[in-house]
């Protein structure tokens, strides 16, 4: 199937579910990506900021740009003029760093605070203890060119399914948790990101509202070989 096929099928999908398709677009060249575009895509996110921030220059400028990938505090200022949505907050001193060029750029970031729910080291995210923290923080209270719009969570990589359950159901609990203890008067904490190509469908089940699709948008991502001379 191609891609405008594949945006469709999932838009068609996700309507009556009244969930967000961001569609990762990390990899892929500027030519799929405005595929999927004119096929009524919007949202895409990326994990790095160059290659980003060279898509931006070269693509429509009504793009939603998600930085969905670890994002070290020297690299905000590249994006902070025009990144829709960073969903891989995972410290005050990152907060702190968007904050600041958004207030240089006149503008208020959306940010979404990743939560490490899965089992392996290899993630980044904050725990529990350091999500209350964070928000209990006197800075993060000070920060007025932010905006939290909720959680992002990445689950296992494995194929028990009854796994990634747990980890997608205890993220959405504590989504709740945080609404209803710290965004009680605030409609714009109201997305929970979770679910990626090969787990969006228990990730939906378990309340998620915002899924990051790649392989089932774009197809397999090709690894190149190389023969050593």
């Amino acid at each position: 199937m191609s891609i405008t096929a594949n945006i469709e099928e999932i838009h068609n999908e996700l309507k009556p579910l009244g969930v967000t398709l961001v569609a990762i677009s990390k990899t892929k060249p500027i030519e799929d990506i405005q595929e999927a575009y004119d096929a009524g895509q919007r949202i895409f996110g990326e994990n790095l900021v160059q290659e980003m921030v060279d898509k931006y220059e070269k693509l429509p400028k009504d793009i939603e740009w998600h930085l969905v990938g670890h994002l070290q505090t020297n690299k905000v200022k590249y994006i902070a003029a025009f990144i829709s949505m960073i969903e891989s907050v995972d410290s005050i001193k990152l907060l702190k760093e968007i904050n600041k060029h958004a207030l240089k750029n006149n503008r208020i970031i959306d940010c979404l605070l990743q939560v490490h729910i899965a089992d392996e080291d290899t993630k980044f995210g904050l725990d529990h203890v350091e999500l209350i923290e964070l928000l209990e923080s006197q800075e993060f209270t000070e920060l007025e060119n932010i905006r939290i719009r909720g959680l992002m969570g990445i689950a296992t990589n494995t194929d028990n399914e009854k796994f990634i359950k747990e980890e997608f159901y205890e993220l959405k609990v504590l989504f709740d948790g945080i609404k209803v203890s710290y965004f009680r008067k605030e409609e714009s904490f109201d997305t929970l990101s979770m679910g990626m190509s090969s787990d969006y469908k228990i990730a939906i089940e378990q309340g998620s509202n915002m899924i990051r699709l790649g392989s089932t948008l774009f197809g397999k991502r090709v690894i190149k070989h190389f023969k050593a001379k």
